[in-house]
Order: structure tokens, then C-alpha cells, then sequence
């Protein structure tokens, strides 16, 4: 079996500013008490991989040696077992839209509050912040997706973030090769965000080709698409804990 799961939302709340994330403190312990009795435990995350890890304190936990960070959405990978992030160089549309985006921010009258983050495999928007952060949202999202598009790029929409990155960089993608680079025999996957979505599609895919998957939605009022495709919807990050736990203690 394979246990998957995305960063954000998942172990730790999530919060204005992506830098402030952290994994909640029992999330790990949770983890750790889990992986013992699966093939794989992976997160698989839009995040550089060695930020996850930090902000997660996933490095050097007992029970954790086989865990795997897929970060950039699987462009990255860093192993427990050895400590290292394997990556690709940067696809060279990302470096022209990091030189363009302060400009075009300026000329479609970004208010105050939309700020970027820097991945270094993509760019993201953020509109949280904003006055109107739904507005500032949908202002956006037909300039950088034309930006995105001039550049090789695509735009992928989350909650209250645009990110512009790589085709063929998903969250899907990422899950379905590592689940057939282990052979998986089943797979749970939980998430919160519309970047969970092509995870979900992945889950429904093997489950029609015979594979068990059970979909998991860490419970949001900001994004209702993953719930109501989800098997089971639990109450936010400390739901997604409980699940956790509960399943080591009746596995193990």
C-alpha cells in the first residue's frame, strides 16, 4: 500500500504567507506510527522538496527512513534514506516570467496585498493578502495565463494562488509514477486544494483498472471540488491526523 499526501492543509493549517507553514506537532508522530505498515508513505507537494522537509521536520524521525517528498509537484524528489533532493534544471520559461511578472503586476493595477513566491521550478501569485482577494483572483488569471502561455508555461489555479509552472508537472503525474515504480497493491491520497485534483483523477484511473484507492478531502470552505468527489471527508489538518493515527492503531 501507499500512503500519499500533500503538504499544506494536510499536516499543518494553512496561512497567509507559505513561509510561516508548519507541520502540526503531532502530524509526524502520526506518520511515523503509520509507515511501518505500508510499502511507500510519500508527500507529494508544490514546494521546492527540501522546504517541505524543513518545514515539516521530516528528516532524521524513526520510522520515517523510507519516507519520500516529491516536490514541484514531482520534479523533485528527496529520500529519506539518504537525505538528498534529485532534481532537473529549470525549465527556462520560469527564469523569463520571474523578469516579466513585476512589470505586468504593475500594469494591470495589482493591489496591495498580492505578493509572489518564488519556487524556483515555478511562480506563484498570491491574492490572500489582498483587499478582495477573490476579486484580485479572478483579475488575474487571464494576464498570467497569457504571460504563462508566451513562456511555455501553464497557470494552475489553488486557494487564492496562481502558480505558474512546467507542462506535464502535476500532482497526478507525480502519484501514478510512484505508484508504478513500487507496483502499488493500493493507495490512499489526501489533499485540500485544487492542485489535489489531478492526485484524485490518478486515484480513479487505478481504481477502474482494478486497483483499490480510498480519497481522502482535508475538509475546506474555500474549495468544495475535492469533497465532493472524496470518499471520505475529515475535519481539516486534525482530521487528517486522527485518520492517521487511528488506521496505525488498528494496522498495527
Amino acid at each position: 500500500a501507499v500512503l500519499a499526501l500533500d503538504f499544506d492543509g494536510r499536516g499543518g493549517p494553512t496561512v497567509p504567507d507559505p513561509g510561516e507553514a508548519r507541520a502540526r506537532a503531532d502530524a509526524v508522530p502520526a506518520l511515523a506510527a503509520r509507515a511501518p505498515t505500508v510499502a511507500s508513505v510519500a508527500v507529494i507537494t508544490g514546494r521546492p522538496a527540501d522546504v517541505a522537509v524543513r518545514y515539516g521536520s521530516f528528516a532524521g524521525v524513526p520510522g520515517l527512513e523510507h519516507l519520500v517528498v516529491l516536490g514541484h509537484y514531482g520534479a523533485e524528489r528527496w529520500d529519506a534514506v539518504s537525505g538528498e533532493v534529485s532534481a532537473p534544471a529549470p525549465h527556462p520559461g520560469v527564469a523569463a516570467v520571474r523578469e516579466e511578472l513585476p512589470g505586468l503586476l504593475e500594469r494591470v493595477g495589482a493591489g496591495q496585498g498580492t505578493w509572489v513566491e518564488d519556487k524556483g521550478h515555478a511562480v506563484a501569485v498570491h491574492t490572500r493578502r489582498a483587499a478582495d482577494p477573490q476579486a484580485a483572483f479572478e483579475a488575474l488569471r487571464e494576464p498570467l495565463s497569457d504571460l504563462a502561455t508566451r513562456h511555455g508555461l501553464i497557470v494552475e489555479p489553488g486557494r487564492m494562488v496562481l502558480e505558474l509552472r512546467p507542462p506535464g508537472m502535476d500532482k497526478g503525474v507525480a502519484l501514478l509514477e510512484h505508484a508504478r515504480e513500487l507496483s502499488a497493491a493500493s493507495i490512499l491520497y489526501a489533499g485540500d486544494d485544487l492542485g489535489d485534483l489531478p492526485a484524485y483523477a490518478t486515484i480513479e484511473k487505478l481504481r477502474s483498472t482494478g486497483t483499490p484507492g480510498l480519497l481522502v478531502c482535508s475538509g475546506s470552505d474555500e474549495v468544495t471540488e475535492l469533497s465532493k468527489r472524496a470518499d471520505l471527508v475529515v475535519n481539516g489538518p486534525e482530521g487528517v491526523v486522527g485518520l492517521l493515527a487511528g488506521l496505525a492503531a488498528r494496522i498495527g
